[in-house]
């Protein structure tokens, strides 16, 4: 989804002269950086793209100072793990309620060999609870899309952009007329009219969801998948709207490569969270998936007798 939110930024910078990007010294692995950006250098100052260097506390205030100064939208990148030197002034950002928009890349165990260090495991759950920042987390290319827009609209939240390294598999081939992501959390995948299972994911998971709503199938154990790109928007929907995505069925569970407390108000007290409740680990990213038991074969042989209990 970094290549997604790159392309994106591509179609934005060249027709948007407010946005304002940057990085902390990893534009070329956030991708934040397009052929359409000029540099601000000393004694150039009529660039729109800044080189932060290995500044990630930084780059978060001068971004606020930029939002607080005028009309321009500052957008900044870095690794979702470094989120952590920038937690002050995104607290600030939300605090102050300014349109601040931190990309952040290499989401989850995801990114593989880098290991542990690099990993992010409680930094989704600790962004999710501050109050009026978004965190989205997208599933493919039209959500990516889908979440730039929600992200720039949104003139009084900050938002945080939780993209992959790795590839992901796109489920949504055409332009819909509605932002879907604007709900944040909408079905993607049904295998029966009726169902006994619900089955929510976010960011890269949502793949591994449908993959294993399919292998539940076979053996007749019928589900939805919801795409939940952003949790703070969908706790802001109606009743009404959270009671079609979540009262349908009595079983519900949850995968996210990160730690899985944020999901238990979803799937409550006869759900399941899979996820990581430990530290990464360093090896190919699918290696890891098995090891900590991320995988269609492993979640469907759990759910099952969860189901069937």
């Amino acid at each position: 989804s970094r290549k997604s939110s790159e392309l994106t930024l591509s179609a934005l910078t060249n027709e948007n002269n407010t946005l304002v990007g940057g990085s902390a010294d990893l534009a070329g692995s956030n991708n934040t950086k397009t052929k359409n950006h000029k540099i601000i250098k000393p004694g150039e100052f009529n660039g729109d793209y800044i080189h932060y260097g290995v500044r990630e506390h930084a780059m978060s205030g001068i971004m606020n100072g930029i939002a607080l100064h005028g009309k321009f939208i500052p957008y900044g990148g870095t690794f979702l793990i470094f989120s952590d030197y920038c937690k002050p002034s995104i607290r600030l950002s939300a605090l102050m309620q300014q349109r601040v928009i931190y990309v952040m890349t290499h989401d989850s165990i995801g990114l593989g060999e880098d290991g542990p260090t690099h990993q992010p495991i409680e930094q989704l759950s600790g962004l999710r609870s501050i109050p009026n920042l978004n965190v989205f987390r997208p599933a493919d290319r039209m959500e990516t899309i889908e979440c730039w827009e929600q992200a720039l609209k949104n003139s009084k939240t900050p938002s945080i952009l939780s993209l992959t390294r790795q590839n992901l598999t796109p489920f949504r081939k055409k332009y819909s007329n509605t932002n879907k992501c604007s709900f944040g959390a909408y079905e993607v995948l049904r295998t029966n009219k009726k169902i006994n299972l619900t089955i929510l994911a976010s960011g890269s998971e949502v793949n591994l969801a449908i993959e294993t709503s399919h292998k539940l199938a076979k053996d007749k154990i019928y589900s939805k998948v919801i795409s939940m790109p952003c949790m703070d928007i969908f706790d802001k929907q109606t009743i009404t709207y959270k009671k079609k995505i979540l009262g349908e069925t009595k079983f519900k569970i949850s995968i996210e490569a990160a730690a899985t407390d944020c999901w238990q108000k979803y799937i409550g007290t006869n759900g399941l969270a899979f996820g990581i409740n430990a530290f990464g680990k360093s090896a190919p990213y699918k290696d890891i998936y098995r090891y900590f038991g991320l995988t269609p074969r492993n979640i469907a042989k759990q759910t099952k007798k969860l189901v069937k209990s």
